[in-house]
């Protein structure tokens, strides 16, 4: 026997502008099957210090997916100093009062700009919170914000059937159900392999995270 724990995988992830199949994968929903395993995302390089920093300080395995997409970013002003963010513990970027959307790594900034676009020509309120942590994730802070505004998406780049979208809505209709104004929305990857030259296609795009809003809206 050996003790596997203490152990943290840096590894890419995501989409990249020019990756095609080979390099644009996001296969967290598969590590998040294994028990045991805790696996996080960044959506920004001061996320990323003190999430790494606290994997490597947790006890058990980690996996840490770096959204390549970071790498060619203007640099953040990330702080020098020792830091760490907490695991298991959602961050909430943006308050809302009409609907939620849930997601993780870079695809946080797409549904920052959709809630502009919703803000601006709907007149909608949208509340964006960051996973941070996929696997555990935060369920509690997910559960409140559905309960305050009645309306739920997720949103990531993985291929939409059997996503970590899925367990999020499943767990999120099994407690909130009677708050729910409309059915819970996934705007995903396709079910495709990734394609080369169509990315900005397969991509959830802030148009597709759009048109599900206003389809919340409007059941």
């Amino acid at each position: 026997m050996f003790n596997c724990g203490a152990l943290t995988v840096r590894s890419t992830y995501g989409a990249v502008g020019h990756g095609g199949l080979y390099h644009s994968q996001s296969p967290e929903a598969h590590f998040t099957h294994t028990p045991g395993l805790k696996v996080v995302i960044p959506r920004g390089p001061i996320q990323a210090k003190g999430l790494l920093l606290s994997c490597i300080r947790d006890p058990n395995p980690c996996i840490f997916f770096e959204p390549k997409v970071l790498y060619r970013i203007a640099a953040e002003n990330v702080p020098t100093g020792d830091y760490t963010i907490p695991l298991g513990q959602a961050e909430i970027v943006l308050e809302g009062s009409d609907m939620a959307v849930v997601t993780w790594g870079t695809q946080v900034h797409v549904a920052l700009e959709t809630a502009q676009m919703a803000k601006e020509q709907l007149g909608m309120s949208i509340e964006v919170i960051d996973l941070q942590t996929i696997q555990p994730w935060d369920e509690d802070t997910v559960v409140k914000s559905v309960e305050k505004t009645g309306r739920l998406i997720v949103t990531h780049e993985a291929p939409v059937t059997s996503g970590f979208g899925a367990e999020i809505a499943a767990a999120i209709q099994r407690r909130c159900f009677l708050h729910l104004e409309s059915p819970i929305e996934r705007v995903c990857g396709f079910d495709t392999p990734f394609p080369h030259v169509f990315e900005p296609f397969y991509l959830p795009t802030k148009w597709r995270l759009f048109d599900a809003i206003k389809k919340s809206v409007k059941y």
